[in-house]
């Protein structure tokens, strides 16, 4: 599971990196690149798989969406490596991207079923790890590999090898991207074929034993009606809804635009923008570990509250003036923490506490899809009101300390006490003995 969060993560980063290398190469507009961003697995693609592998997930089972996935995400990735034309590049974004959302509901759904009452925050925890090292891995990848980079002479023997010695320099840099993805393919196939031996999850097991081997397995909407029937379940999905869009609007502008935001905001250079990026996803890494060894011991509502104290902080730093390298790695390091205690590490834990088994997996895709989608379109909102050398800077920030702050007395006055119970004892005390 922790290579699958590896991987949506590094995709995400991955095609942030190489924007700029596919826009020289296939003379790309910004609306071209516009496209790639809302289609991509940080935006739409993500949201259409997600509500689509969170029903598959609860009708066919967990292990059903292991098995046949990552097929699609190695085909997304290959398009995007063998990309000749604009078309082709978006094609592989877009099923990249709809890999990643197929993945997500499954994922965790199977870690928190699989673990015990005692670990079940920690292998959330161990499993969002993935999340820093994907990131971080990558843009470090693409440092090495990129024009100008310490790795960039074996990139240029491998493209002359490949397309001869005539190629432009265009054509040239842009392998320095696809030998990044090409090394998301390599992982993806080693995911493969480790979770094909994945056993089915023994509560999907024991649900679909209970409702009676001959019973017809219920469709999506069959599903849908279920989760919209339930009132409990409708109040859950709002508020899980509610933290974890206010944070990922925030978290996917971060992203996607992080580099951005420091040549900017702070004057760097790119390298030393990236070089900030990749630090404060070192820290996203290490906190998640330390967290990892408390949040099952500890209540969750002082860690969730600290992860959005240093979100909230991080703006403040930027609002308050850059006013040297101590402002940016200030905003760095915070928003590390942030990422370390983040809203998404709860909401994967929650989303798969709080709903009963039948719908567990599409409860959570449906949210994904609607957390996603909307993300998808506040990243053009956002790139509006930032303005094109951050000259709206200000006004972008205040707007993420309102959803910040949003997220943070939502998920304060409804944060639920599970920690220490059983995902069966969760149920019957929400949701009563029929459900």
């Amino acid at each position: 599971m922790s290579l699958t969060n590896y991987l949506d993560a590094g995709a995400i980063v991955a095609g942030a990196s190489g924007l700029t290398l596919w826009q020289n190469y296939l003379g790309l507009s910004e609306v071209h690149l516009g496209w790639l961003n809302f289609i991509s697995a940080n935006c739409l693609g993500a949201a259409l798989g997600a509500i689509i592998g969170g029903f598959l997930a609860d009708k066919y089972g967990r292990k059903f969406i292991f098995t046949y996935n990552l097929l699609v995400y190695m085909t997304g990735v290959l398009l995007v490596m063998l990309s000749v034309n604009f078309p082709m590049l978006l094609a592989g974004f877009l099923v990249t991207g709809i890999s990643v959302g197929v993945g997500v509901p499954a994922s965790w759904t199977y870690i928190s079923e699989s673990s015990e009452v005692n670990n079940r925050g920690r292998n959330i925890c161990i499993s969002q790890m993935s999340w820093g090292f994907g990131p971080m891995l990558i843009l470090f990848l693409g440092m090495l590999f990129a024009p100008g980079g310490y790795l960039f002479s074996w990139v240029e023997n491998l493209a002359h090898f490949i397309g001869g010695n005539d190629l432009s320099v265009e054509a040239l840099n842009v392998f320095s991207s696809r030998v990044v993805f090409f090394s998301l393919f390599v992982v993806a196939f080693i995911a493969w074929n480790l979770q094909r031996g994945l056993q089915e999850s023994a509560e999907f097991t024991k649900e679909q034993e209970a409702a009676g081997k001959e019973q017809e397995k219920p469709s999506v909407m069959d599903n849908i009606k279920v989760l919209f029937q339930n009132r409990v379940a409708v109040k859950t999905a709002l508020f899980l809804a509610t933290i974890y869009l206010t944070w990922n609007l925030v978290a996917s502008v971060m992203g996607f635009f992080q580099p951005h935001i420091y040549e900017t905001a702070g004057g760097v250079t790119n390298e030393y923008a990236n070089m900030l990026a990749c630090a404060g996803w070192a820290f996203v890494v290490g906190v998640t570990f330390v967290l990892s060894f408390m949040i099952d011991r500890l209540p969750h509502k002082l860690f969730y509250v600290l992860g959005l104290l240093a979100a909230l902080a991080t703006w403040f730093v930027i609002i308050a003036g850059v006013n040297g390298m101590g402002s940016l790695w200030a905003f760095s390091i915070l928003w590390g923490i942030n990422g370390g205690l983040s809203v998404q590490i709860f909401y994967a834990l929650w989303g798969s506490e709080l709903f009963p088994a039948k719908f567990r997996a599409g409860a959570q895709g449906l949210m994904f899809f609607v957390v996603r989608g909307l993300s998808a379109v506040w990243g053009i909102v956002f790139t509006l009101i930032y303005g094109e050398n951050g000259e709206g800077f200000t006004i972008a920030a205040w707007c993420m300390i309102v959803l910040l702050a949003i997220s943070l007395v939502v998920g304060v006055a409804g944060c639920p006490n599970t920690r220490g119970k059983s995902l069966e004892q969760i149920t019957r005390e929400r949701y009563g003995e029929e459900i």
